[in-house]
């Protein structure tokens, strides 16, 4: 698969973009601040953990060792792949995270101590899982699809491929079969938006469900009802459906400015638009970020957010553009 300049740049955007959603919305998280009439999101810093201003939250740092073993052209659904990256949450959870949402925690903290202070393998963390869900009965949060998107960047070529490596990295921290599925429905949308340079249609979004899962009604009626919005519906988005619902509905219900100021517009207009949504508007913001950024590219995104974007562990933008850089070569 020979990619062409676009789309490179719109791989690049997809890792960018989840990032700018990110450390955008994480003043606003849970009504920290709230936007009023005619005013725009802005990266302040603050929220619930006190962030900086550009600072990424737990949703792209823990994309981050998503990304990093993406980027070495690995086969994400190996067990060699997935240890790395089990081995990458555990590295940026004994760093002591600012944020980190209770499902996860929970997970990670099982994990390490199954370990034995040996290095946390994939099949220790998927057992954690496992647990936690028997213990609580869920374990259908957010938390995974926030930081997918690096899945789709590493199987470009192969769908199939993606659809399971995304099931199987959902799966080290979120047992239920809906977050994996959904995982697997945002990475096809990411992949279809990279290649072709258009979000999907309504029957292209069809097929997309029939690949992520075994009932795509299910995630088609989602789909649909996102679009029927308004996105304001989607609240609370702490579960993974309506977070999903969330960020398409914002994407879908803002229009398209016309003019050659329109990739950055539409980019900004549509995270303005998730972040008013409310509840947990980091994590809905860098979802919708990542699909944002596969459409309009990396140099879409304003630069005065793209640089200011940091966060765990000391990387910056060139570090994000470097692993989607290299990501899109391994999956060619």
């Amino acid at each position: 698969m020979n990619l062409s300049t676009a789309q490179v740049d719109r791989a690049v955007g997809v890792l960018l973009g989840t990032a700018t959603g990110d450390a955008l919305g994480a003043g606003y998280e849970f009504d920290s601040v709230r936007l009023g009439p005619g005013e725009r999101a802005a990266m302040i810093g603050g929220g619930l953990a006190n962030f900086a201003p550009g600072e990424w939250t737990d949703d792209t740092s823990m994309a981050i060792p998503i990304a990093r073993v993406a980027a070495t052209g690995a086969d994400l659904r190996t067990d060699e792949a997935l240890d790395a990256i089990a081995a990458g949450f555990d590295e940026w959870y004994a760093d002591n995270p600012k944020d980190v949402g209770i499902q996860t925690s929970q997970v990670l903290a099982l994990a390490r101590r199954a370990s034995n202070d040996s290095p946390t393998t994939a099949a220790t963390m998927t057992a954690a899982a496992r647990s936690v869900h028997e213990r609580t009965g869920r374990s259908g949060g957010n938390g995974s699809l926030m930081r997918t998107s690096p899945v789709a960047l590493a199987h470009l070529d192969d769908p199939v491929a993606l659809v399971e490596a995304a099931k199987k990295v959902s799966a080290l921290t979120h047992t239920d079969p809906r977050a994996g599925e959904a995982c697997a429905l945002w990475c096809l949308a990411i992949r279809h938006t990279v290649l072709e340079g258009r979000f999907p249609g309504k029957g292209e979004f069809r097929a997309i469900a029939s690949a992520a899962s075994d009932d795509p009604m299910f995630w088609i009626e989602c789909l649909y009802e996102a679009v029927d919005g308004p996105p304001s519906r989607f609240n609370p988005n702490g579960y993974v459906v309506p977070a999903l619902q969330a960020a398409w509905s914002s994407i879908w219900h803002t229009v398209v400015p016309a003019g050659d100021r329109q990739p950055c517009e539409h980019f900004a207009d549509s995270l303005d638009t998730a972040i008013r949504i409310g509840n947990d508007t980091d994590t809905v913001a860098a979802i919708a970020g990542a699909l944002l950024g596969a459409r309009w590219g990396g140099s879409a995104i304003p630069s005065r957010w793209r640089t200011q974007l940091h966060g765990w562990p000391g990387l910056r933008e060139p570090d994000l553009v470097r692993f989607a850089n290299a990501s899109v070569r391994g999956s060619s």
